[in-house]
């Protein structure tokens, strides 16, 4: 972790998961060597839709989650407020489009057979919905940086209406 901080949002989030049921299958603990390490943290046992599966901690937690089908998967994926990254591994081409197409994942990058792991593509990185900070590299982190506004400037000393609309009183 970056700092003690984030050690102990690791620690109280491992305590939530105890408190709320969860299984804690490896990991779970603060690494005794100098620094702010923690171990890689796998959980079970939560549903989908619990607050601890829906937040993003930034901790080293991952929550295996059984599903019925690749469609409740997706839709499971989609509720998040969160939207940086995404994966599948499959290898039939058909999953792969569904899966980056529009009734896909609806994060920002869309990985097949490779794992999110924050320093994806050298595209413009960066999350939809309630994730991320904007776009860095790529076309668009320039974008962050800027408001999109439309300006009308009128010099010709009277009122002009929209699409040139007169009014004759």
């Amino acid at each position: 972790m970056h700092n003690q901080a984030g050690v102990d949002l690791y620690l109280r989030t491992i305590e939530k998961v105890k408190e709320a049921g969860g299984t804690i299958e490896c990991g779970g603990k603060v690494m005794d060597r100098p620094g702010f390490f923690v171990e890689p943290t796998i959980v079970t046992g939560l549903p989908h839709d619990h607050e601890l599966v829906q937040e993003e901690a930034f901790c080293p937690i991952v929550y295996l989650l059984k599903y019925d089908n690749l469609d409740q998967a997706m839709e499971w994926n989609n509720e998040v407020d969160q939207g940086l990254s995404s994966a599948i591994f499959t290898n039939d081409i058909k999953t792969q489009y569904w899966f980056t197409g529009p009734n896909g994942s609806d994060c920002g990058i869309a990985n097949i057979n490779a794992p999110t792991n924050g320093a994806e593509i050298g595209g413009a990185f960066g999350g939809n919905k309630s994730t991320g900070w904007g776009r860095e590299a790529g076309s668009d982190s320039w974008k962050q940086y800027m408001r999109r506004a439309t300006s009308c400037v009128n010099y010709s000393g009277k009122v002009v209406l929209a699409q040139g609309i007169e009014f004759d009183v």
